[in-house]
């Protein structure tokens, strides 16, 4: 069974940062692309960025644009994601995940998931 492997969630205050991290099976890590979708009580899981199998390409949402980055480590076979100048509003669950298709700001067409990773931004 594949496993997604996240880490590095926590409590940070308004304006802070954090970074959290998706360590993927190396066949995954180079054959799929990785993507960080987000689920926050009451809401519908949400987009947050990802990033193409070669590293060339990200995407990310439009509520984390210039804030978020999402990076990758092939020696590693890590996916980070970088949160900077963090809000209340992105309080959630953050999922990694691996997908084939290119249609990677759809969650529904991801192949494997990882158990998530809760990041929780407070005063």
């Amino acid at each position: 069974q594949v496993q997604l492997a996240e880490s590095g969630g926590g409590l940070v205050q308004p304006g802070g940062s954090l970074r959290v991290s998706c360590t993927a099976p190396q066949r995954i890590f180079s054959a799929y692309h990785m993507g960080w979708f987000r689920l926050a009580p009451g809401k519908e899981r949400e987009f947050v960025a990802a990033i193409t199998y070669t590293g060339v390409s990200r995407y990310y949402g439009d509520s984390v644009k210039g804030r978020f980055t999402i990076s990758r480590d092939t020696a590693k076979y890590t996916v980070y994601l970088q949160m900077n100048n963090l809000q209340p509003e992105d309080t959630a669950i953050y999922y990694c995940g691996a997908s084939l298709r290119n249609f990677i700001r759809d969650w529904k067409t991801y192949n494997y998931w990882g158990q998530g990773t809760r990041v929780t931004v407070s005063s």
